[in-house]
């Protein structure tokens, strides 16, 4: 049985200070934060209520205590929301606000506590061009805590074709969400980096109700400070989904072969999917979101999760704070 929570306006909370490398901290197994959980806020199996578009609204600390399926191990979440200089802090151990690990298989990495710290502006403005998405930056935060890394780091053709993709703009990049993968991800779309980092490839299947009954809350934060909402809009008073406007290629004819650095990759077969290259923005297509997977509602934007690529966003429209840059895979 989930509980909902309207998450409540904080004020007066200073900012954690962590030291940290470009903008992360990344510690396995860290209790620093052991002492804040009696007064945190409890938001095990939460789904989210609130439509506030400010992060600041969302300033409080929050814990839940979750369980890790296939190792029967017990965890305590952890995130602190805090305010200064116009800016919003995350602080987390990036352990989720659910149970996880609940696939056939086990994860290959078990799930550590990190100590992590997000920044992102309260007030995020759009740019003139789009930022693409970077194998060096993570993507979001989502208000458990827990981080949105949409890119594979396995390419076709590269290494064992599971890491080393290291280049950003390596063609035939493996689609994590794609059922023609198999990236031993669980029932909330996630797994395990090597360093036990719990991380999202697509929609949580968490923190929003999965109905037509209202306009989904917001979820998360991307990198640029833009808000994430789950998957449903008010359409002139119709609740329905919001669809993106990536489509196959060639409406999933033959995949051509594509050079890239002096060589050729063919991996052959159709454009079905299994690569991110498979698909291509075609505004004309029925859809209601940007290239970045976003749109205005009431004057406003935001990033929506979609049943299909590229599931939650495909670009940042603004300016990705550095607090998210991280050491990319190496080449």
């Amino acid at each position: 049985m989930h509980k909902t929570l309207a998450l409540l306006t904080l004020v007066g909370l200073s900012a954690c200070s962590h030291e940290h490398i470009n903008g992360h901290d990344h510690h396995s197994h860290s209790s620093d934060h052991t002492h804040h959980m009696e007064s945190a806020k409890d938001i095990t199996n939460i789904i989210f209520t609130s439509s506030a578009r400010n992060c600041a609204d969302y300033a409080n600390e929050y814990s839940s205590q979750v369980k890790d399926i296939n190792k029967d191990t017990d965890y305590s979440g952890y995130l602190k929301v805090s305010l200064e200089g116009g800016k919003c802090t995350f602080s987390t151990n990036a352990i989720p606000n659910h149970d996880f690990n609940d696939g056939s298989d086990t994860f290959v990495h078990n799930v550590s506590e990190q100590d992590i710290t997000y920044t992102i502006p309260q007030a995020p403005t759009i740019n003139s061009e789009v930022t693409k998405l970077s194998l060096g930056t993570d993507n979001a935060v989502f208000l458990n805590g827990v981080k949105l890394d949409l890119l594979a780091a396995g390419c076709f053709g590269v290494g064992n074709g599971f890491i080393g993709c290291g280049n950003t703009e390596q063609p035939f990049r493996y689609d994590p969400m794609s059922p023609l993968n198999d990236f031993g991800t669980d029932s909330h779309n996630a797994h395990t980096q090597p360093d036990g980092a719990y991380h999202y490839h697509g929609n949580p299947l968490a923190m929003f109700s999965d109905d037509n009954s209202s306009p989904s809350p917001v979820i998360g934060f991307a990198a640029d400070g833009f808000p994430i909402y789950g998957s449903y809009f008010d359409d002139n008073g119709t609740i329905r989904k919001a669809k993106s406007n990536y489509v196959l290629k060639d409406n999933g004819g033959p995949r051509k072969d594509i050079s890239f650095a002096g060589k050729t990759y063919a991996p052959g077969g159709n454009y079905n999917g299994q690569f991110i290259d498979d698909y291509v923005y075609d505004v004309s297509s029925g859809g209601d979101l940007d290239e970045c997977n976003g749109m205005f509602v009431d004057g406003h934007y935001g990033y929506y999760v979609t049943d299909n690529y590229p599931w939650v966003l495909k670009c940042f429209k603004g300016t990705p704070d550095s607090s998210f840059n991280k050491a990319p895979p190496e080449l």
